[in-house]
């Protein structure tokens, strides 16, 4: 990298910084905290909803994927997403603003004792909460691949450099600091990915290759599905996503909450699932090019960071590489965020007496606290992602077949459809879809599909099966889902927490 490179790389980096720090002053409690105290622009909310949702996973594995098997990573990479959240801005994204709004909930898991039982939503907030970590390291070890392959610095470093930036900015901020520094992020990302595109178009001849290319790929490229990503994982991860997108990873939860009404919070995930329905073409374009400008790669997932080396000048790889941190430091800021006000507002209270007397000022500290004592535990657990399996193994196998049976009795309590299911259903539902993830994947050493589709269908049967042999639906939760159900803020029978 030229010094214009790092030049650019340290004002971005300096930027959020300075973003972080002025966040600070906006936060006087941990509501502005964990849920921006529920004054979010719809706009921001979308905009952030989105950038928070992909990491460098994508600039790595995906465009590793996109090496060796063409378009079919879109379609269940990113047009699931996109589909997923388009259902839940009908499904949930209201419902999310709603138990804020009535309930007083400042947490994505604060609902679920009300919902079940303290025990149901302890055994949720742990695996979610461990998962996390892993899920979050992975993206760690993905951006210090990229400054690898750029720069040649090791990965520890790597690991640190952006580990700490972004440990900084959202200790000190709080969501205001994520979604600020996501928009910020969103401008960087978008100015790098029309730099780099052009740079790839200009090199095919001009706009006209944006329909030429596909002829000149491999064969296999153009196709949605492959023998290995078929139609089943294709449908799967809509099922998946559609869970994981609109609250199942908590931190998307958030976005939905700190809108001011439920008509901003389904204006905001109309707006992400546009954007993941779009842009990603945009940014993975040049990734399915990469056959024709760097042929037989040894490791496919250095393909963008070599593509970029070869096509740009000094400065503007700088700027992709800005924004390619763009997405992981939003993803984890806001993961950090939501992890924290997990840990602040439903496990530490349960853990420690002490802690449920809290004022707004010890809890807005605990969850400073929280936040910086999860990004440095997920930075030290990085070091150790080869051992794990890599990044695509951490993201696709564990994250996406495990986040299904946590977030199926989370998303699906919420709606009126499934209040005879309670506390057995959901129990048995997550210890069963984890269970089964356990004997595919380490006992039967299962494909992609079986993985990630079975642990999810199997909670899902659970859940619905306990809840029509074995109601458990109570006055309760009748009136918090007639509540959660009705526009009228009026109609809500229940006293904030």
């Amino acid at each position: 990298m030229h010094a214009l490179d790092w030049t650019t790389v340290c004002g971005y980096f300096g930027l959020m910084l300075a973003i972080g720090w002025w966040s600070h002053r906006r936060v006087k409690t941990d509501k502005d905290f964990f849920i921006a105290g529920g004054r979010m622009p719809w706009w921001l909310a979308g905009i952030s909803h989105h950038m928070s949702g992909y990491s460098a996973v994508l600039f790595v594995a995906y465009a590793g994927v996109a090496y060796t098997d063409g378009i079919t990573v879109y379609f269940w990479g990113f047009a699931s997403i996109g589909i997923g959240v388009a259902i839940g801005a009908w499904l949930f994204a209201a419902r999310w603003n709603r138990l804020r709004a009535r309930f007083g909930v400042a947490s994505p898991l604060e609902f679920l004792a009300r919902r079940y039982n303290i025990p149901t939503q302890q055994v949720l907030a742990w695996s979610g909460s461990s998962l996390k970590v892993f899920d979050v390291a992975a993206k760690w070890f993905a951006v210090a691949v990229l400054l690898h392959s750029f720069a040649g610095l090791p990965l520890i470093w790597g690991i640190v450099i952006t580990g700490t930036v972004t440990l900084l900015y959202c200790t000190a901020g709080g969501l205001w600091a994520d979604a600020l520094t996501d928009f910020g992020q969103f401008v960087i990302q978008a100015a790098a990915g029309i730099v780099m595109i052009w740079a790839v178009l200009a090199e095919l001849g001009g706009v006209s290759g944006l329909w030429t290319l596909w002829d000149r790929l491999p064969a296999g490229r153009t196709s949605p599905v492959t023998g290995q990503y078929t139609t089943v994982f294709l449908l799967v991860y809509v099922l998946v996503k559609t869970l994981e997108y609109n609250g199942g990873m908590w931190n998307l939860a958030q976005r939905y909450m700190a809108a001011p009404d439920s008509r901003a919070a389904r204006r905001g995930a109309v707006l992400s699932a546009a954007l993941y329905l779009v842009w990603p073409l945009v940014l993975m374009f040049p990734m399915f090019a990469a056959p024709l400008f760097v042929p037989d790669l040894a490791d496919p997932t250095t393909s963008y960071a070599a593509m970029t080396q070869a096509l740009l000048p000094p400065g503007m790889i700088g700027l992709v590489l800005a924004g390619m941190f763009s997405h992981t430091m939003a993803m984890v800021a806001s993961d950090a965020n939501a992890i924290s006000s997990v840990i602040t507002r439903d496990m530490l209270p349960v853990l420690w007496r002490k802690a449920r007397g809290f004022d707004e000022f010890q809890r807005l500290r605990t969850g400073r606290i929280a936040t910086f004592g999860f990004i440095a535990l997920s930075m030290v657990v990085a070091t150790q992602a080869e051992h794990l399996g890599g990044v695509l193994s951490i993201v696709v196998s564990w994250v996406a077949a495990l986040m299904g049976p946590i977030s199926v009795p989370l998303l699906l309590g919420m709606l009126p459809w499934f209040r005879r299911c309670g506390s057995r259903a959901a129990i048995a539902s997550w210890a069963g879809g984890l269970l089964t993830y356990g004997v595919l994947y380490y006992g039967l050493d299962a494909g992609p599909t079986a993985t990630v589709a079975t642990p999810i269908l199997v909670s899902l049967a659970l859940y619905v099966g306990l809840g029509l042999v074995a109601s458990e639906r109570t006055e309760q939760v009748d009136e918090m889902l007639e509540a959660l159900d009705q526009e009228s803020p009026a109609a809500a029978p229940a006293t904030p927490r």
